[in-house]
């Protein structure tokens, strides 16, 4: 008789923004109230669960203070769950952009013949004024740091699962394959990355119903 084989280990990078925004484009209620370590472990079936670790631009403590106290909360609450789930911290900076809508209204409004009011045309300019600067929040260094894990963790695990549609993972996804290691990539559907799809091993679309069995007690 043949030795039999150890399962493999597997370890799930979760792209926190990204992931969440896919389960409320496919209609997941509450994604807040997920249980990861129920996810993980459905997932990836007869593997070896070694780590779930979640990604996410870090709200700062200022300005909407709700919305930083949510965020402490869900991640508080990720990690409760099970020592194997960790959250890896970026940046989440403000960026102001011109919006080319005020842009337009201006020239609109420019309109030698235009048949409105000089009352309208001043409350327009001034609508359009006040909405010149659009304030815009990105994540910095979550991106990277998830790939830059993938690869240098690569001999922690033989599957990686990745539970994000975002084809900036390509490079990191080739780079992991190329150590021998399987790559699956995870997201509620639609909205996969068709380069993505054709570097991972496979990938795996969830719909609502699949998580229907996932929330916290």
């Amino acid at each position: 008789m043949g030795e039999s084989r150890e399962p493999d280990r597997a370890i799930l990078f979760v792209d926190g923004n990204n992931w969440y925004s896919f389960m409320k484009k496919c209609g997941v209620k509450d994604p807040m109230i997920l249980s990861y370590a129920t996810i993980s472990t459905k997932l990836l079936g007869p593997r070896t669960w070694i780590a779930t670790q979640y990604y996410i631009g870090a709200v700062k403590q200022e300005g909407n203070l709700s919305l930083y106290a949510e965020q402490r909360r869900f991640l508080a609450s990720l990690t409760a769950e099970d020592s194997r789930i960790t959250v890896h911290l970026g940046r989440v900076e403000r960026r102001e952009e011109v919006n080319p809508l005020a842009d337009e209204v201006e020239s609109y409004l420019r309109q030698p013949h235009l048949n409105i009011g000089e009352d309208v045309r001043n409350h327009l300019r001034i609508l359009a004024k006040g909405q010149r600067l659009l304030r815009q929040y990105k994540e910095k260094a979550v991106d990277v740091k998830l790939a830059v894990d993938m690869v240098e963790q690569a001999d922690r695990y033989d599957a990686a699962y990745l539970l994000s549609a975002d084809g900036d993972f390509t490079p990191a996804v080739e780079a992991v394959r190329a150590k021998g290691k399987k790559v699956f990539a995870v997201a509620p559907k639609p909205g996969f990355s068709t380069a993505l799809q054709q570097r991972a091993n496979s990938f795996i679309q969830l719909d609502r119903d699949w998580f229907a069995d996932c929330n916290r007690p």
